[in-house]
């Protein structure tokens, strides 16, 4: 049978066929952990979540630290006076913190599964998470001190 080039159909499947398993057209193997689907998956989904925040809540130090800033400042970046894409990146800002602080904990304990001996690159795995954080750490400083630092130099000077 011949395609729309003149090629047959038979040549254009066997430059699809998988090469080796590095191959990306590769079907993946079967997972018998996959087979929820809908309203199911989500449930588990929802379920692993949760399992993971008190995973995060109970191991990770870092986690609560940032948890307990984030219970501070979401109530007052949603009682702030500021516009609504200001609220959005108050509140974005310290959201991100958390995530980026999740994934970084989930490196650590890949990293720490694989192997607990002293290696260069689970040291650098490790130190480019922990910098992530800072970064979202700074970016959250910035836009709070951006966004709010106006409105209480005002609010001050109006006290005084």
């Amino acid at each position: 049978m011949k395609g729309v080039n003149g090629a047959s159909d038979i040549q254009h499947d066997a430059q699809h066929e998988p090469l080796s398993p590095d191959d990306p057209f590769a079907p993946l193997p079967f997972n018998p952990y996959k087979g929820n689907r809908g309203l199911t998956r989500a449930w588990h989904a929802m379920k692993n979540s949760l399992a993971g925040f008190r995973v995060a809540i109970r191991e990770e130090s870092a986690f609560r630290q940032e948890l307990t800033l984030a219970a501070i400042l979401i109530p007052c970046g949603v009682l702030v006076p500021v516009e609504p894409v200001s609220r959005v990146l108050l509140l974005g800002s310290v959201l991100l913190v958390l995530i980026v602080e999740l994934l970084n904990s989930s490196v650590e304990a890949a990293i720490d599964r694989i192997s607990l001996e002293r290696h260069e690159l689970s040291r650098r795995a490790k130190d480019l998470g922990s910098a992530a954080v800072m970064v979202a750490l700074g970016m959250c400083v910035m836009t709070w001190l951006l966004l709010v630092g106006p409105l209480v130099v005002r609010w001050v000077k109006a006290w005084l």
